[in-house]
């Protein structure tokens, strides 16, 4: 078997396997339909290819998933360098996202934190302070939630250890969720 076929036979068995994280999909999407029909914000973070992955669904919400509408109120807190820098270099790279956090999330705001290891720091600290906020908590993680989970209302765990197939079928989740968002919304309209 070459490589390819390899890659694809393991993206279609965790494909499979993300069949068992549809409750947890339904359950994000239902906050999120919750939080943009109340013009509440949601907050994507993430290191790496989460933090693109981030930027990617918050593009999604803000433009346009699929049909012509309004904008929603979505961001990536991955985007602006010299924020990240700032609070970098002033207070460590393991608040980044929760000084972000604690300065723009509001009450029923949405916090959806995207770590494939589910133990990212500062992933996992800008969960607790959402959390501690009163914001909504969504987690996107592998097969081991790691520290995330305890901290979010919603945890999609995909079933895998291997990164790039984690960070596949976290963009198709989070592809289904704007989705959902979007015609929901545009039904309720």
């Amino acid at each position: 078997m070459s490589i390819i076929e390899e890659r694809m036979a393991e993206h279609k068995a965790v494909l499979e396997g993300t069949f068992s994280v549809i409750p947890q999909i339904e359950q994000a999407s239902k906050i999120m339909c919750d939080a943009v029909s109340q013009r509440k914000k949601i907050v994507f973070f993430g290191n790496g290819g989460s933090a693109a992955d981030a930027q990617h669904l918050a593009a999604e919400l803000m433009g346009r998933f699929q049909k012509e509408r309004e904008p929603y109120p979505a961001l990536a807190l991955t985007v602006d360098t010299s924020v990240l820098t700032a609070i970098g270099n002033d207070y460590g790279y393991d608040v980044v996202f929760a000084r972000q956090v604690r300065g723009i999330g509001n009450k029923g705001d949405v916090a959806i934190g995207l770590s494939t290891s589910g133990s990212s720091k500062n992933v996992v600290s800008a969960l607790a302070v959402a959390k501690k906020m009163g914001m909504k908590v969504i987690g996107f993680t592998g097969e081991n939630s790691g520290k995330m989970a305890p901290f979010c209302d919603v945890c999609i765990s995909v079933p895998a250890t291997v990164t790039a197939r984690i960070q596949e079928m976290h963009i198709m989740i989070g592809h289904i969720l704007c989705e959902i968002v979007e015609q929901s919304l545009i039904e309720n309209n």
